[in-house]
């Protein structure tokens, strides 16, 4: 399934059509390069869920923890600085991964191996000022 924002107005109708498309998953592996809006984006579904209080990647804090009356915790983690899996699962990132909670990662190449197998990828890629956001259930 594919997605095409052109423009940022168009966030909002993305983030909705992505809630829908994933349906009742509980696990977002993000993939990107540096600067193609995978913290926009992820902050435009958080919006959509009900969470405005976010603000920022978690790229120094790795983890951002959000909370909603509706879904419990939401967490938000940016794996860009972890070096290996063996200092994700020191922050107690397993836990979190496999319990009933909401989990956005951006960068999760970088602990592949920890991944549930029921885990959504998500893959934003840039054309001209566009950019694809392919998902794979």
């Amino acid at each position: 399934m594919q997605l095409k924002i052109c423009a940022l107005h168009e966030l909002k109708d993305a983030a909705k059509s992505f809630l829908k498309i994933v349906g009742k998953a509980r696990s977002f592996a993000f993939y990107g390069e540096m600067g193609m809006g995978k913290t926009t984006f992820i902050n435009a579904i958080l919006n959509e869920l009900g969470i405005d209080d976010h603000s920022s990647s978690p790229t120094f804090s790795i983890v951002n923890e959000y909370y909603s009356a509706n879904l419990g915790s939401v967490y938000h983690f940016d794996f860009y600085r972890i070096e290996n899996e063996e200092e994700a699962l020191d922050i107690g990132v397993e836990d979190i991964l496999y319990g009933s909670n909401i989990c956005f990662m951006e960068w999760p190449e970088k602990i592949e191996n920890l991944l549930p197998a029921d885990c959504v990828n998500v893959f934003i890629t840039g054309s001209n000022d566009c950019r694809l956001i392919e998902i794979e259930l």
